[in-house]
């Protein structure tokens, strides 16, 4: 948790005003039991009332400043705590939006999600805590010590023998709660994953009739969360019945010596009452302590698992010298490329070699599972080559700049994946400089303008969560607008025409084909209509290149390709 600390720096000022709050209501605190023990002595004993009237009058004014520093104190802390919570998490937000895709494989999406909520949220608790108590406790607890023996030193070993059965019950307490904690958490994290499952899959669960499966799962996951919490909860809950035994066996234990020793005229009545209430300041600060000995062994779980976010290093970076591509504009060019995923057997592509020039359209093709979608998602850099090289305009991609490198491509990925915002606003996120001429251009050709000015509100219409108010056939439509109006210098389709019929496919490529002429145009596709007209093909198969040409010729020379048209066109149509 101490690594975290460093998100404190910016809020000093805040930090140093409620430590000095809290000192000053501490000091106003201990202060009271000495001026009520005047008041008995001296005010009742000796029926002096005015001494008494003033000392009250005192005690009313501290009191009224102890509040005040309280407060203060409480809104520093806050403030504090707040901040360092907000920097937190938009620091993990923005760590984790520089890792590749290993990295979110690594952690998982629903525990990177729980870290960044639950996680900061519970040390963002013990941090405001800990700026009042970590000065308030110690310092109440020893200057409530120094001023009960200042009191009746012999009265204080009452005290002395406390405090040690209060440490063995917090030690003991914090052994057994530290494992739950972290068991918690865990679960939570799965918890959250079987929750997002069933959200973003709710159309496959009931279309497959398996809503009470997933019931079951979810029960199941949330009782064990649940067990695990009241666990924890059963023991920390010990810790207060133990300290109210102790605390009151101490104060019937400094009543009975403390009427002996007022009986033999050791102790005065106004110092033991003032004894007692600072025998209540230090097990009070006790009780504290222990709750901060409870909140922080999670918080610390919390802190090392975000730790845990901040120190994966993204294994994909920009070069320490940056160089820049030469005035080739959308060349292409994979060099002996291997690329397998970690823990992998064997490669998922192996030495591919090819170059897709602009004005060129090229498409691959293979089976399920021949590499298609991996082989160009090397182009923008979301994996790193085992061996080999990706070359973008001549220039290999690990020399370059991601941000220079991704603007020279406009990428549409398989899954099509729209923002909770308006059709217009889903466009420009291509290109948030775009004019709305542009914007309707660039949904004409990707064949959207036409249901888009059906809707509603046409395309100020709002698009909800994921596209859920979209078909899968408009959801891509849009994504390819999205992927146009940034008008770049690389075109890559990753089979983004899969949930569109025939004759929009044919329709889309046609515009396609006159509109973006000039660029470099790279497509992946399973139907073997959207590839025929391509002015290169490359036939991936078990991640190797099995063929590369037109169709003509890879029907000549190319099994593989043969056997991929025999099954989808009928013999007039091969024809």
């Amino acid at each position: 948790m101490m690594k975290l600390l460093r998100f404190l720096k910016p809020y000093r000022v805040p930090v140093v005003l409620v430590l000095i709050l809290t000192f000053l209501q501490t000091l106003s605190n201990l202060y009271l039991p000495t001026l009520m023990s005047d008041i008995v002595d001296v005010g009742i004993v000796q029926g002096d009332v005015p001494y008494i009237l003033k000392i009250g009058a005192f005690m009313l004014a501290i009191a009224a400043l102890s509040v005040v520093f309280s407060i203060l104190a409480s809104f520093y802390s806050a403030k504090a705590a707040l901040g360092y919570s907000r920097d937190l998490r938009s620091s993990v937000f923005n760590h984790v939006e520089n890792f590749s895709l290993h990295g979110f494989d690594k952690i998982g999406t629903s525990s990177l999600i729980t870290r960044t909520t639950n996680d900061i949220t519970q040390v963002q608790r013990v941090t405001a805590m800990m700026l009042r108590m970590m000065v308030m406790a110690p310092m109440m607890c020893i200057g409530g010590i120094i001023m009960a023996v200042s009191k009746d030193a012999k009265l204080s070993l009452v005290i002395v023998a406390a405090i040690p059965v209060l440490a063995i019950a917090i030690i003991i307490v914090q052994k057994k709660a530290i494992p739950l904690f972290k068991a918690m958490q865990k679960k939570l994290d799965k918890l959250n994953l079987i929750l997002r499952e069933g959200l973003s899959g709710v159309r496959v669960i009931r279309s497959f009739n398996r809503i009470d499966h997933e019931k079951e799962r979810f029960k199941e996951s949330n009782t064990e969360l649940t067990n695990t919490a009241i666990k924890v909860n059963k023991i920390i809950a010990a810790l207060m019945p133990i300290m109210m035994i102790v605390l009151n066996f101490s104060t019937i234990a400094i009543l009975w010596f403390g009427s002996i020793r007022i009986d033999h005229g050791h102790m005065q009545v106004g110092d033991l009452m003032a004894f007692i209430q600072y025998a209540m300041q230090i097990m009070f600060s006790l009780m504290m302590v222990s709750m901060m000995f409870v909140m922080i062994p999670r918080a610390s779980v919390s802190a090392s698992r975000i730790n845990e976010v901040l120190e994966l290093e993204p294994d994909i970076l920009d070069p320490d010298r940056v160089i820049t591509a030469n005035e080739q504009k959308g060349h292409v060019a994979f060099q002996n490329v291997t690329f397998s995923f970690q823990g992998a057997e064997k490669p998922a592509v192996s030495d591919i070699s090819f170059s897709a020039e602009p004005g060129e359209v090229t498409a691959v093709i293979g089976g399920t599972g021949s590499g298609k979608s991996t082989m160009i998602n090397l182009i923008p850099r979301f994996y790193d080559v085992d061996s080999g090289s990706v070359l973008v305009d001549g220039t290999d991609v690990r020399d370059m700049a991601q941000g220079d490198l991704r603007a020279k491509i406009g990428f549409v990925p398989q899954k099509a994946v729209l923002f909770k915002g308006t059709v217009a606003e889903n466009i420009r996120f291509g290109n948030e400089t775009a004019m709305d001429e542009e914007v309707f251009q660039a949904a004409e050709i990707a064949q959207a303008a036409e249901f888009v000015s059906n809707l509603e509100n046409g395309f100020e219409t709002v698009i909800e969560e994921g596209g859920a108010n979209l078909s899968g056939g408009q959801k891509q439509r849009l994504s390819i607008a999205r992927a146009l109006v940034r008008r770049p210098e690389i075109y890559v389709f990753d089979d983004s025409f899969s949930a569109l019929d025939f004759k929009t496919d044919a329709k889309l490529r046609a515009r396609l084909k006159q509109e973006i002429s000039d660029s470099t145009v790279i497509i992946v596709a399973q139907r073997v209509s959207t590839v025929m007209d391509a002015d290169r093909i490359i036939v991936l198969e078990e991640g190797k290149i099995a063929g590369i040409g037109m169709h003509q010729e890879l029907m000549k020379t190319c099994d593989v390709y043969k056997e991929i048209v025999s099954s989808q066109l009928s013999e007039e149509e091969i024809a």
